[in-house]
């Protein structure tokens, strides 16, 4: 199932960006909503929002690396609510990064194709919504499991005080 989230992640990131490639390259960008959302093609040889151009090679290690990272900690993950969670996150990382490298390696610069106009926010892509939503979903979870814990710590000490006194 996780393979599978996966191949469907990346499938729908390189669908969009083939569709940038072959039809929105060519033409003035395409306007869904003036003044707020349109699909404009971009060719994107920096990082997230354009910054540290032309470092594709850097770019590719350090994705490597951190896919490398997420393999390894994968079976370190508990198995609770937390855990289900936490791979949910990591499925969407792991997925947004494999379409980006997929660019990177194969065209020498990612494809970005998303808008915000009303917010002259940097274009973007799947691959970037996935690695955003997911790295959101991973900070919130640790969050809450560390509150979880201090409250289990809490109620811990508290059984024990009773059963001392």
């Amino acid at each position: 199932m996780i393979y599978l989230l996966i191949i469907l992640l990346v499938g729908l990131d390189q669908w969009t960006k083939y569709w940038a490639l072959t039809e929105l390259k060519f033409r003035d960008d395409i306007v869904l909503w003036e003044n707020v959302f349109h699909l404009k093609y971009v060719e994107n040889r920096g990082a997230a929002f354009g910054m540290m151009q032309d470092r594709q090679v850097l770019f590719i290690v350090i994705t490597a690396i951190v896919l490398i990272t997420i393999v390894r900690y994968w079976r370190h993950i508990p198995k609770n609510v937390f855990g289900r969670i936490y791979k949910i996150s990591l499925i969407l990382i792991v997925s947004g990064a494999l379409g980006n490298l997929i660019d990177r390696a194969l065209l020498g610069y990612v494809v970005d194709l998303f808008y915000f106009v009303l917010i002259d926010f940097p274009v973007f892509n799947v691959a970037d919504i996935c690695v955003v939503a997911g790295t959101i979903i991973f900070c919130i979870t640790m969050i809450l499991e560390e509150i979880q814990q201090k409250k289990q710590a809490r109620i811990n000490s508290t059984i024990t005080e009773g059963q001392n006194q």
